[in-house]
């Protein structure tokens, strides 16, 4: 299994093959987002859409063996992108490496200059969310 920093750093190689080119960058998290595992339609609900973006976002954690597992899904192309880079990073990761992991890949590849404010501040309500999974999951783990 990689870390989160090895899995950032496969990323980072992954964009500069774009050299900064914004629409082949979009494409390219379009891309990402078609890959995203299905999620199961039951666990589209309200309890589980991300606070704090601007597209629907829905996400889901369980823990298995000791580590975290993520289920998401986004009615917009770009947007389910995003979470599909963040689902793979942290898939499989202990709580603990997720709550203090330090996300180096977002500003090595640049992406608030092709994501907007908007897009950056749901994002980060995305990261925020799987971090508040994670140490949902460890707190029933420790009980």
């Amino acid at each position: 299994m990689k870390t989160i920093n090895q899995l950032q750093d496969e990323i980072i190689s992954e964009f500069a093959l774009l050299e900064g080119d914004t629409e082949m960058t979009l494409f390219y998290i379009m891309e990402l987002g078609e890959k995203l595992e299905p999620m199961k339609e039951a666990d589209k609900t309200d309890d589980n859409l991300v606070k704090g973006c601007q597209s629907k976002v829905w996400l889901t954690a369980r823990l298995e063996n000791d580590r975290v597992w993520f289920s998401a899904d986004s009615n917009t192309a770009i947007t389910k992108g995003l979470v599909s880079l963040l689902v793979r990073i942290f898939n499989g990761q202990t709580p603990d490496d997720i709550i203090h992991a330090d996300l180096y890949f977002i500003s090595k590849i640049g992406m608030e200059r092709f994501i907007g404010t908007q897009r950056s501040n749901g994002f980060a309500a995305m990261v925020k969310q799987i971090k508040l999974y994670a140490l949902a999951l460890k707190t029933k783990q420790e009980v």
